[in-house]
């Protein structure tokens, strides 16, 4: 049974979601004789990746909702560690673009959560991710890097929601469209911008400035200290600055269709800003390693239209986040605590 919804990239983090915006993974690299750089996605069936994910996240603030509670936790961190095996079943030929078919395995996962208070609107991580060890789904990656025709999501994960908090942050991994067409050079500069969906509030806008900054010798595939294999000597190291904001006015409506189809209404504002740190080898072209810091800044009120019943966000996000190409003599190694 497959899921018609289609995830893009980038998407938001909120407590006990997960994502980083990377550009591209497995990629084919090429220079012309004007010394741009061109990336594009090239993989074989039955090529195997290994992806090491680790985030740490902080919440502070509160969530007032119709149930009062006096107890209601003002911070919180997360901690997830997750590896996970990427296999190709079906590539297009190298000459021609097309859709490419992988069976994602999460080979372990790992979820360490404090509070300092017990907060009933907060869903307990911890059975999110229980039930991700071991259990597989599949998926096709379009040409443009969007995730779509997934199967056996519903297996693992009861609604959407929790879906996208388990796929956002590996489906960027297989993005290129970020990349200008025409290649990238050492010193060149570029913009991007997405709309950002499944959060609570609408119109919430993705913008990025990405920076060629320089080559230099690709950083171990892991925590040991001997390079990935998979490596080639240099990779190119791509910085990222972005901010997240609504379109348009700030007192414009800001309901998601899906809330107000159920009679819910949204108001408020949701802001942040980071930068996301990439090394990418020029040969094969694989990403090795992506580092990410970003803030975010939460305040909405969402009203029931039937009774007028409120839930109250305020909440500050710091996160840090690291993915890391695995080397296969390594990939048994648990994520670290």
């Amino acid at each position: 049974m497959s899921r018609n919804f289609v995830v893009k990239t980038p998407s938001v983090r909120v407590p006990c979601w997960i994502t980083v915006f990377l550009f591209a993974s497995s990629l084919a690299v090429s220079a012309g004789a004007d010394k741009r750089t061109r990336l594009s996605l090239r993989y074989a069936p039955g090529e195997t990746l290994r992806y090491r994910f680790e985030s740490h996240t902080t919440t502070s603030g509160k969530i007032t909702t119709p149930i009062v509670n006096p107890e209601g936790a003002m911070q919180s961190t997360l901690a997830i560690g997750l590896l996970v095996r990427f296999d190709v079943l079906d590539a297009p030929a190298a000459s021609a673009p097309g859709t490419t078919r992988f069976r994602a395995t999460y080979e372990q996962s790992r979820v360490d959560s404090q509070s300092d208070a017990f907060d009933p609107a907060q869903a307990s991580p911890y059975g999110v991710y229980a039930r991700l060890e071991g259990r597989s789904l599949e998926f096709t990656v379009e040409p443009n890097g969007d995730l779509a025709n997934l199967v056996g999501l519903e297996d693992i994960f009861p609604d959407r929601a929790a879906a996208q908090s388990a796929l956002s942050w590996f489906g960027p991994l297989f993005s290129g469209s970020g990349l200008p067409f025409g290649g990238i050079e050492i010193g060149g500069k570029w913009r991007t911008e997405h709309r950002i969906d499944g959060a609570p509030v609408s119109d919430l806008i993705w913008r990025a400035e990405s920076s060629y900054l320089r080559n230099e010798p690709c950083p171990s595939g892991d925590a040991a200290t001997e390079p990935a294999p998979v490596a080639g000597k240099d990779c190119a190291v791509i910085l990222t600055r972005f901010t997240i904001s609504r379109r348009g006015s700030a007192h414009s409506d800001a309901t998601p269709d899906d809330y107000l189809r159920h009679g819910l209404r949204v108001s408020g504002a949701w802001t942040g800003s980071g930068e996301r740190l990439d090394a990418i080898s020029l040969s094969p072209g694989l990403l090795i390693r992506s580092t990410e810091t970003s803030d975010q800044q939460i305040d909405y009120q969402i009203t029931s239209a039937a009774n007028g019943s409120r839930i109250h966000n305020q909440s500050h996000i710091r996160s840090q986040s690291q993915t890391t190409l695995i080397p296969a003599a390594s990939s048994s190694a648990s994520p670290p605590g």
